[in-house]
């Protein structure tokens, strides 16, 4: 799996040319298919049916699903309502009342949270890493009190980063979503920064 651009035209123009690289070898991609299509929930309207693109490396012959970054993996979510629980609960909301704000099932959210809760430091680190890097002069990171708020910290950290160096994007939660390769809440090794 590979996080990509929320953009088909921008993805089918890169597997044409050769631009995106195989995660495994290095190799450049080329197209090869369709996953299975699935409803993406997206926030204040009807979900949205999404069907990545499949592709195969040219060299090692593996292939690989072309996750846009308005989605995470296993998460039938768009990346924007599920940060939009994440920063609910830190400004103090519980699961249920982040459920009837966001309009997803109780068990959902409850899920999304501790999932985050169980990568927090994970991520925690792997962003600083990430915010550091893409900005070289980018001031100490404060502790926020527990080990979710310093994840979304960082995270947010990186972000900013990201937009500040390469312009901004859809959102910054697409931004979170490619840094973690589309695994936020996934199980499996975030991407290695720098990488």
């Amino acid at each position: 799996m590979l996080a990509v651009r929320d953009d088909p035209g921008w993805v089918e123009a890169e597997l044409a040319s050769g631009g995106l690289w195989c995660p495994s070898c290095g190799g450049s991609l080329g197209p090869w298919g369709w996953a299975r299509p699935r409803m993406l929930r997206v926030s204040g309207g009807q979900p949205r049916r999404l069907r990545p693109r499949r592709s195969c490396c040219r060299v090692c012959r593996a292939t690989h699903v072309l996750l846009p970054t308005s989605a995470l993996l296993r998460r039938c979510a768009a990346v924007e309502v599920i940060g939009a629980a994440l920063l609910a609960k830190q400004a103090g909301l519980g699961h249920r009342r982040v459920a009837a704000r966001l309009g997803v099932p109780e068990a959902t959210v409850r899920g999304w949270l501790r999932r985050f809760t169980a990568r927090a430091e994970t991520l925690r680190a792997a962003a600083t890493v990430w915010a550091y890097r893409l900005d070289v002069q980018l001031g100490a990171l404060q502790p926020r009190g527990s080990p979710d708020a310093d994840a979304l910290e960082a995270l947010g950290a990186a972000a900013a980063a990201a937009v500040r160096r390469f312009g901004p994007p859809c959102s910054p939660w697409h931004v979170v979503a490619a840094l973690t390769g589309g695994l936020m809440l996934a199980p499996g090794r975030l991407p290695r920064p720098g990488a």
